[in-house]
């Protein structure tokens, strides 16, 4: 259960509880963590976190797109976007996520979708347009670290201009397209118990940190959404 009372899950069907797909294999998830959250920074600091975001992702074997601070009904977050290879097969999955920090817990929603058997091709066609020395790119959090990499964070996948939103268009439906659509359509949609509003704001890592009791979720807490 999480402090989530409303969200827009039209087009999704239930695989488990928290956990939902549509018939395009997207999979939405909401998660919440009665822990101090994990955050390498604070909201207010968008350059150290997002250097923080991407080393950890990076010693993941995986890449962070992008992580832009901003807002989910009324309270602060940090939007990710984050590709990681499959492992089991050539490809990429990617992930949108906004997690939602407060003194003492946290609540996430993520949306997750990965290549299928044609791989590689937004990346190609892209490159080729653009050219090899403009396609790829110093990671904007590496503070000019060789490799592009954050910190000179060994591993994980190069950043690119391919993953821009500005392509997204010309693929509607890469992955990567899909995942950030569905993030933004659905996060207007969302919102949260008061309880979890009143919480006090995540101080960052290295801030006293107050634990106050959030009561724990009446059954019938999270409600289904549908388009009007």
């Amino acid at each position: 259960m999480t402090p989530i009372t409303s969200l827009d899950l039209t087009g999704f069907t239930e695989r488990e509880p928290g956990v939902w797909t549509d018939e395009a294999g997207l999979v939405l998830s909401v998660h919440f963590f009665p822990l101090i959250p994990d955050l390498p920074a604070a909201l207010h600091e968008p350059q150290r976190l997002g250097a923080g975001l991407a080393q950890l992702v990076a010693g993941a074997g995986g890449g962070l797109i992008e992580a832009v601070p901003g807002s989910v009904d009324g309270v602060p977050a940090v939007r990710q976007l984050v590709k990681m290879p499959l492992g089991s097969r050539p490809g990429q999955a990617f992930l949108g996520s906004w997690t939602v920090p407060r003194a003492g817990s946290s609540t996430v929603v993520k949306v997750q979708a990965a290549e299928g058997a044609t791989t590689g091709m937004r990346e190609a066609m892209i490159m080729a347009q653009v050219g090899p020395a403009e396609y790829f790119r110093p990671h904007p959090y590496a503070d000019g670290q060789p490799g592009g990499q954050p910190g000179g964070q060994p591993g994980g996948l190069p950043y690119h201009v391919g993953d821009h939103e500005e392509w997204d268009a010309r693929f509607p439906d890469h992955p990567l397209t899909v995942v950030r659509a569905a993030l933004q359509r659905i996060t207007p949609t969302i919102t949260f118990d008061d309880r979890f509003k009143a919480l006090p704001p995540f101080g960052g890592p290295g801030a006293p940190q107050s634990l106050p009791h959030l009561p724990p979720p009446r059954r019938g807490w999270f409600r289904r959404r549908k388009d009007a």
